[in-house]
C-alpha cells in the first residue's frame, strides 16, 4: 500500500498563527529501530511560544520503541515502550498510566498520525479502530493517555482521524509514504 521509505524531509506550518514543523525520516537497517524520526516545532499553544525538537524510533513497522522531547526553555522527556504497550521513563520506572498504548501523539505535530497509519495499514471495510494514544499536549509537555480513532476512506491515500469524544473529526490525505500532506483547520504542507 505505501512504498519502502527512503529518507526524506518534510515540512508543516500551522494553518492559524505562526510556525513550523521540519522532519527528517530516515530509515535504519539496525536490529533495534527500523525508522527514526528527528524534528524541530516552533509555534505557539494558548498564547505561549514554544520551541521543541523530538526524536522519535520506531520498528520497520512503525511500531514506537522511544521518543526524546526536549523544549528550548529546559523541559525534557524522555520515553521509552517495548512495541507491545508497556512503557517507561528515561530512567527506567515503570509508567502503568499507559500500559497498551502502542502510539504517541505530539499536539504540536502532523507527523504522529503518521505512526498509527502505517503500522495499522488499514483498508477501507476494516472499521474503525479505537487508539490509547500517549498524547504529549504542547502547552505543559505532560503525557496523558488518550483514546483516538481511525478509519481508513481510500486505501494509502484518504483517512479519518477522530478524537473518541467526537469533538474533532479530520479526513486526513496522505502521500506514497503514509505523510498528512493537508490537516484541515490545523496544518498544511509546504
Amino acid at each position: 500500500m505505501f512504498r519502502p521509505l527512503e529518507q526524506k524531509t518534510v515540512r508543516w506550518r500551522p494553518i492559524e498563527g505562526t510556525g513550523l514543523e521540519h522532519v527528517t525520516l530516515t530509515p535504519s537497517a539496525g536490529a533495534e529501530t527500523g525508522i527514526r524520526a528527528e524534528g524541530v516545532v516552533i509555534g505557539d499553544r494558548g498564547g505561549r511560544p514554544y520551541g521543541v525538537t523530538y526524536r522519535i524510533d520506531c520498528t520497520a513497522d512503525w511500531t514506537v520503541l522511544a521518543l526524546t522531547l526536549a523544549t528550548t526553555d529546559g523541559i525534557t522527556l524522555m520515553l521509552k515502550a517495548d512495541g507491545l504497550g508497556r512503557w517507561q521513563d528515561g530512567d527506567g520506572a515503570a509508567l502503568p498510566a499507559f500500559d497498551g498504548c502502542i502510539d504517541i501523539d505530539l499536539a504540536g505535530s502532523p507527523l504522529t498520525n503518521t505512526l498509527p497509519i502505517r503500522r495499522l495499514g488499514l483498508r477501507p471495510g476494516d472499521g474503525t479502530r479505537r487508539l490509547d494514544m500517549v498524547y504529549i499536549p504542547f502547552d505543559d509537555f505532560v503525557p496523558l493517555r488518550d483514546r483516538q480513532l481511525y478509519t481508513c476512506l481510500e486505501a494509502g491515500r484518504l483517512y479519518r482521524y477522530e478524537s473518541d469524544d467526537r469533538s474533532f473529526t479530520a479526513e486526513l490525505p496522505v502521500d506514497e509514504d503514509g505523510l498528512v500532506t493537508d490537516y484541515p483547520t490545523l496544518f498544511a504542507r509546504l
